[in-house]
């Protein structure tokens, strides 16, 4: 088995963003700026509601996008999940492949509807995400790799897995083994709705504490039961070693298990935040399995998230990353004298 700097778990969905108004929101009667779970009728529904309007297809989940952004930077990773044995499941699986991701997929290809997000992105960058999960709602145990968790310099696991109760199982019992061969672990909150309904398998998923924690300052403060800032960072400190909570266009706050450290935000137009944090994470993941340290590795990530934001989807592009990596060099460069 080959070494890998991460090994992710998610949910395995097919990501169909529209651009569109306020207005269309109030119309289809979709709270703002948050994740719902919907269900079959209504995912057509709404498919049928936004035919015709302006949309990007790619294959997406949270921790998808985190280990794409790894691989896209030359990472090692490795990705479990469940998609059904439909086209958009192939199209998911090949997608992996092709990007050189390992995968356990093709011993998992099932009968069923592979999930899909239908993520609406209004003028105001704001994304609001409507989540069918299909057959991702049954992912489970069985669909673990113990061999490549234990390869693993970290396990990714994403919040959303949270609502599903054979996806929390999982994410527990991945927990459970990371500890036991030694694996350190990060997990992301995702979603203030998922901290919200879910908070208590969070938990559960955290268990006596993660190694790296990631959230924004809505979910932050949603987890700790906190109002303030001050507050919440010092009531994270039970749950992880280590945590970064984003703060949108001021950057993000950074706890390297001995101090607070604020990175600032890249200033760019903001078009579309989906993906931001999903993008935020794998590139701080890349840094700190590469040599860098926090502070480092959080202006890694700030900028690639900065990069993110000022287009349209939820990834970026080769060319895109290429600017990344040369931030990543400067820094390099930068350390070696230092």
């Amino acid at each position: 088995m080959s070494h890998f700097q991460v090994y992710g778990i998610g949910n395995a969905l097919v990501d169909i963003d529209f651009e569109v108004s306020v207005k269309t929101l109030e119309r289809l009667n979709i709270d703002k700026g948050v994740m719902t779970l919907i269900d079959e009728a209504t995912h057509h529904r709404l498919l049928e509601e936004l035919d015709g309007v302006k949309h990007l297809k790619a294959c997406g989940g949270s921790a998808a996008n985190t280990v794409f952004t790894m691989q896209q930077l030359g990472a090692k990773t490795f990705y479990s999940c469940r998609v059904g044995n439909d086209e958009a499941g192939k199209f998911f699986y090949q997608n992996l492949i092709a990007h050189g991701i390992h995968t356990n997929l093709h011993d998992s290809l099932r009968e069923g509807i592979t999930g899909k997000c239908i993520v609406l992105v209004t003028p105001d960058a704001d994304r609001t995400m409507n989540t069918f999960l299909g057959i991702t709602s049954e992912f489970s145990t069985a669909d673990l790799s113990e061999a490549a968790l234990k390869s693993s310099d970290y396990l990714y696991i994403e919040g959303y897995l949270a609502a599903s109760p054979s996806g929390c199982e999982a994410a527990i019992v991945a927990r459970q083994l990371a500890d036991q061969y030694h694996i350190k672990t990060a997990l992301s909150l995702s979603d203030p709705n998922m901290v919200t309904y879910f908070k208590d398998n969070l938990q559960a998923m955290i268990s006596h504490k993660v190694d790296v924690l990631f959230c924004n300052a809505q979910e932050a403060f949603l987890f700790t039961g906190t109002n303030h800032l001050s507050q919440a960072k010092e009531a994270l400190k039970q749950y992880a070693r280590t945590f970064i909570i984003t703060l949108g266009g001021e950057g993000a706050l950074v706890y390297n298990g001995h101090e607070f450290l604020h990175v600032p935000a890249y200033k760019v137009p903001v078009v579309d935040t989906v993906g931001a944090g999903d993008v935020f994470a794998g590139a701080f993941l890349y840094g700190i399995t590469h040599g860098h340290g926090y502070f480092a590795a959080a202006n890694i990530a700030s900028f690639a998230a900065s990069k993110v934001v000022a287009k349209f989807g939820p990834r970026l592009s080769q060319e895109e990353m290429e600017e990344v990596r040369q931030v990543i060099d400067v820094l390099t460069e930068q350390s070696a004298y230092a």
